[in-house]
């Protein structure tokens, strides 16, 4: 199984990344990699996070870091990140 990241979700991860890097650049850069780490952990268990419930397809489906959401598509050989965002957020 293999993990791939969406131009949106590189994205976001950017933005998310600069906005604590405002405060803390050594925060920022930690964050980041631990939601990635956190991401990682599905090439191993794809379906460890939960059903997205607003669109309730089985394989779209979220981890939850922290107060983010990793929304990622489960595929037969691989999962899509395709987007990360504060859980507030729709």
């Amino acid at each position: 199984m293999k993990i791939y990241w969406t131009k949106e979700a590189m994205s976001c991860l950017q933005k998310n990344e600069a906005s604590i890097a405002q405060d803390n650049l050594l925060a920022a850069a930690e964050f980041v990699d631990k939601l990635i780490s956190a991401a990682e952990t599905l090439v191993n268990h794809p379906e460890k996070g939960r059903v997205v419930s607003e669109l309730a397809l089985e394989n779209i489906r979220e981890l939850l870091y922290k107060n983010y959401r990793i929304v990622y598509l489960t595929k037969e050989k691989s999962i899509d990140i395709l987007t990360v965002f504060e859980g507030y957020q729709l």
